[in-house]
């Protein structure tokens, strides 16, 4: 395994994984307004999903959706519808909807939680143009595939773990106290940034097909 490549692929990835997206709103939100149990499984259907991404690209199927204008705009409508029906949720949600303490009623189920996480992931385009450049740009064509399904599951893992320790720290009681006084504002406003990044993609699609 090239040492050098590896670094770059780690490093790279690290840098999109940390930005803020649509991955990172979702986790936000079921970090403040779930139970610990439910939040961590949101990141583990997000570490799973980059698999499927990793498969494709693999595959070359990947680049085919990313050249194809009609398959690549049907993936960002449906991201968009996606992303458009979980800000709806937020938005409604009424006073006293934060979970402060370990009390309160978990509202969703595991697989619930994992299928947030797993389809905000694998709805989202601009992880198919990330893995797609990467395995096309970054890892070389003459890397070993085992080499290269290693590179995707270290990914899958990373963004897992980064993910779960965000879900970790912000349903740590402290922070859960500070986030209190929002209540369901701070819900309301997690729906308003996932109707931008809706809004977003939507813009898009109407662009490429121009």
């Amino acid at each position: 395994m090239d040492g050098a490549e590896f670094a770059t692929v780690a490093l790279v990835h690290l840098l999109a994984v940390a930005s803020p997206g649509p991955d990172f709103a979702v986790v936000l939100r079921q970090a403040l307004m779930q139970h610990r149990a439910n939040a961590l499984w949101t990141a583990v259907g997000i570490g799973l999903g980059i698999l499927v991404h990793v498969a494709y690209s693999l595959l070359g199927i990947g680049l085919i959706i990313q050249q194809s204008v009609m398959l690549f705009t049907a993936l960002k409508t449906v991201g968009a519808l996606y992303l458009t029906w979980i800000a709806i949720q937020c938005l409604r949600s009424g006073p006293a909807t934060l979970d402060t303490g370990e009390t309160m009623p978990t509202a969703q189920s595991a697989g619930k939680a994992f299928r947030l996480g797993f389809l905000t992931n694998l709805l989202n385009p601009k992880a198919t143009l990330f893995f797609v450049s990467l395995f096309s740009v970054v890892i070389s064509p003459a890397t070993p595939i085992a080499t290269q399904t290693f590179y995707g599951v270290y990914m899958a893992l990373a963004t897992g773990l980064w993910f779960a320790l965000v879900a970790l720290f912000f349903t740590l009681p402290a922070v859960r106290r500070a986030f209190a006084r929002f209540g369901h504002w701070l819900d309301r406003l997690m729906g308003g940034v996932l109707l931008l990044l809706a809004g977003r993609l939507v813009m898009s699609s109407v662009s490429a097909g121009e």
